[in-house]
């Protein structure tokens, strides 16, 4: 779990560092939606990536919202909540497991969304490939390159997509 969580906080900061420091320099605030499986208070990967988020300078109440919604454990209310983070126009869409990235990219073709610990994207057609993901979809896989032909010639540390 505790390498889910570095492995998330490194994707938080290599997509959102420059976010941050241009919103340092244009005041800008961040609307940052996240789906998350959990109930408010679990314990786990969203605190990971909240810590993470702030690392990077965004901080909720100065240069970020943070619109997190819960499915709480039931992944048929991944569309719904997708829906509506996409109705409150969120600057990028976090979905922290497949179901989510799943629902995410059903609700929208235009916000950026970061997909973290998601299994297996491309047999899940959320991406076109782990190299070139294409859409509005990055982030983490938890796809093994020994058995995913698309790793051959790609470390398992490239598993990020830019």
């Amino acid at each position: 779990m505790r390498l889910i969580g570095l492995a998330v906080i490194l994707t938080v900061s290599l997509i959102f560092a420059p976010l941050a420091a241009q919103a340092q320099l244009a005041g800008k605030v961040w609307r940052i939606g996240i789906l998350f499986y959990g109930s408010p208070g679990s314990p786990g990967p969203l605190a990971i990536l909240l810590e993470g988020l702030r690392d990077v300078g965004l901080v909720e109440g100065r240069n970020a919202v943070f619109e997190i919604r819960y499915a709480e454990g039931q992944t048929e209310r991944y569309s719904a909540l997708a829906a509506e983070l996409v109705r409150l126009r969120v600057d990028v869409l976090v979905a922290v497991s497949t179901p989510a990235t799943v629902a995410a990219k059903q609700a929208t073709s235009t916000i950026p969304i970061v997909m973290a610990a998601a299994s297996d994207p491309v047999g899940a057609r959320l991406v076109t490939s782990l190299a070139h993901p294409g859409g509005n979809i990055t982030g983490l896989s938890r796809t093994r390159c020994t058995v995913t032909r698309e790793c051959r010639g790609l470390s398992c540390s490239q598993t990020y997509m830019e």
